[in-house]
């Protein structure tokens, strides 16, 4: 398995593709849809596993819980701007205008994270320990994928 780093890398490269791929899409089309979705879902599996395995760590160090809180609002924001997308209609120019301002601050949010946020984090998860969060990461991102909709109703009732 992936150290955690690896692992967390790994998918903000597949983001990053999605992005892109979403991105040259025009309308509402099919390839606007399934990139949509794939990216969708795997980037909300991959806050709350990041959260939960990799945030929770580094809050035991005091520079560590400003990082994280920081990391966890954007991760927030991003998601508001995620559920906007999926209530506005693909076809709008304004679905474009919003996915461009969530493509521009997701990138800069795994650039934040793979360099400040990463360099800091190896004081707490050091390479001894950085394949067991790589497990950890993954099976609670695979659970994660599950709990979509469960979440998102959740979500609807508060």
């Amino acid at each position: 398995m992936p150290s955690i780093y690896d692992a967390i890398k790994a998918d903000h490269d597949a983001h990053r593709d999605l992005l892109d791929k979403i991105e040259a899409t025009s309308g509402d089309s099919k390839d606007r849809r399934s990139h949509w979705q794939a990216f969708y879902e795997d980037v909300k599996s991959h806050a709350a596993a990041e959260e939960e395995t990799f945030y929770s760590k580094l809050i035991s160090k005091t520079w560590g819980q400003d990082a994280a809180r920081h990391s966890v609002h954007e991760h927030q924001k991003l998601d508001d701007l995620m559920e906007e997308l999926n209530e506005t209609d693909m076809s709008s120019s304004g679905w474009l205008t919003r996915f461009k301002t969530l493509k521009h601050d997701y990138e800069h949010h795994m650039e934040e994270e793979e360099t400040d946020v990463f360099t800091r984090a190896k004081e707490v998860i050091g390479a001894e320990q950085d394949q067991d969060f790589g497990n950890r990461f993954e099976a609670r991102k695979k659970k994660e994928r599950g709990l979509i909709d469960e979440k998102k109703e959740d979500s609807l009732e508060d």
